[in-house]
């Protein structure tokens, strides 16, 4: 009997993987078998021409960097205010205290919130504070919706941390800032993931830039500019009914899926060399 349900469980596994592999793969067929054809040097080097969006010249570079300002912007933010969160409730607050299981609870709750409601809330807030869509809303709104998926990842890897290792540090005299200096190191490998993550989510968001953000053909070059974003120029690529426009907006998408792949191989090596220099 024990034998028959391994043996169920063992199928259904299997099958489980073969279906999230082969979808993963028919994505990823779909966009580089429809855009490599419409790929070429001026679409990542130029910035629209006049009528791009009914089939006239010009690129996604516009696009490419204002992804690129936001993403990282965001990213960086988000890291400056969720490690400090993240150390305060796993070394500075009491173990199983009410208020680490509220911040826990509320991030869980953030981590579902949709896109878009980031987006209105960011928006609600432009409105109040009177800030036109500019690089920094766009920014901040990302940043928001960032911030739960950073503090979630990086508190259940600072949570494996054994906590010998922490009290080894507390007995030869260490302080609590000591103490988070050494699992912090220790969860370097987990760190990045959660950076990777953001990354990935903060890049491929369209809906919580729509309001904030706007769109430009242009480059921005201060935060008070709006800023293009790849998923929306290639929702306004697909929208268009000319063929050779829906073509490079699947040229675009191979451009998104490249920048995260990169970022993706990137991580994945710092996140090994940096392993084999832990204590």
């Amino acid at each position: 009997m024990r034998k028959l349900e391994e043996n169920i469980f063992k199928i259904i596994m299997i099958a489980c993987t073969l279906i999230v592999s082969s979808t993963l793969f028919m994505i990823v067929y779909t966009i580089f078998s429809k855009g490599l054809g419409s790929l070429n040097w001026d679409m990542v080097s130029k910035i629209p021409e006049g009528g791009f969006y009914i089939g006239k010249g010009g690129g996604i570079l516009n696009a490419i960097i204002g992804s690129l300002y936001i993403s990282i912007g965001a990213t960086i933010l988000g890291l400056v205010i969720s490690i400090p969160i993240v150390i305060y409730i796993n070394i500075y607050a009491k173990k199983n205290s009410m208020l680490t299981t509220i911040t826990r609870l509320s991030y869980d709750i953030l981590f579902g919130i949709p896109s878009i409601v980031y987006g209105a809330f960011g928006f609600t807030i432009m409105v109040y504070m009177g800030l036109k869509t500019s690089l920094l809303a766009g920014i901040i709104t990302v940043t928001l919706l960032i911030i739960p998926i950073l503090v979630r990842t990086m508190d259940e890897v600072v949570r494996v941390v054994p906590e010998d290792m922490k009290n080894s540090v507390y007995s030869l005299g260490g302080t609590r800032y000591e103490t988070a200096k050494i699992v912090l190191r220790q969860s370097i490998p987990g760190i990045i993931t959660a950076i990777l993550l953001s990354f990935g989510r903060a890049i491929g968001d369209a809906a919580c830039v729509l309001f904030t953000a706007g769109f430009t053909d242009s480059i921005p070059t201060s935060l008070d500019q709006p800023a293009a974003t790849l998923p929306l120029s290639i929702f306004f690529q697909l929208s268009s009914p000319i063929q050779e426009v829906q073509n490079r907006a699947y040229a675009s998408a191979v451009v998104l899926t490249i920048i995260v792949l990169i970022v993706s191989i990137t991580a994945k090596t710092a996140s090994k060399n940096l392993s084999k220099n832990k204590i």
